[in-house]
């Protein structure tokens, strides 16, 4: 993960270097969740649950090449559910702040297909704790987003995404009988769909 990282470090600085030749837009970019955690240890089960995003974005890109860095800072609700729990559901509210590599390339003059991958830092502006588990949530966490889309009109971005989690979202402990507790750690991925509008 720290060789990806500082690879999409290293192409940030590069584009800087090439000013006169970049472009840089601003959107706005919305979409859907389908989101599922996991436990590390224990016989509960994530169950898919939807949610939303929304938030504004910029897009630095280099046209000739077609390479370049998208940044956004997203209010992202999500809800978080246990399979057989169907009436007991938590909402996840964040600031999502995803940092990806773009490569984009055109099929003409109306169209392109990009492609992008990078981290994403998320911050918990909502609930700390856990109505129907005993958990705690963190404060913030960090996840990396693999995804591919579509540009149209050279202004709307429609976009495929999976985002994977590298730390937890939260944990709770379970007491164990003539025994220490053990702390189970709950990760949350989630599949992203998401509509964008370039100025």
């Amino acid at each position: 993960m720290k060789k990806i990282i500082s690879l999409c470090m290293i192409a940030v600085c590069l584009l800087m270097a090439v000013p006169a030749q970049a472009q840089l837009h601003f959107g706005v970019k919305g979409g859907l969740n389908l989101s599922k955690i996991s436990f590390s240890s224990s016989d509960l089960k994530g169950d898919n649950k939807t949610g939303w995003f929304i938030g504004p974005m910029a897009e630095f890109t280099v046209p000739i090449i077609g390479v370049g860095v998208d940044v956004a800072a997203l209010y992202s609700q999500t809800e978080l559910g246990v399979d057989g729990y169907a009436d007991n559901t938590d909402k996840l509210k964040t600031i999502e702040v995803p940092v990806n590599l773009k490569w984009s390339f055109g099929l003409g003059s109306m169209a392109g297909i990009y492609v992008a991958a990078g981290p994403q830092f998320g911050f918990n502006i909502g609930n700390k704790s856990g109505s129907f588990l005993d958990y705690e949530l963190k404060k913030n966490n960090t996840s990396f987003n693999v995804g591919a889309g579509v540009k149209l009109i050279k202004h709307l971005q429609i976009g495929v995404n999976y985002n994977f989690a590298l730390s937890n979202t939260a944990e709770f402990t379970i007491p164990v009988d003539g025994g220490p507790s053990h702390t189970v750690k709950v990760k949350n991925n989630t599949w992203q769909a998401s509509l964008a509008y370039i100025f």
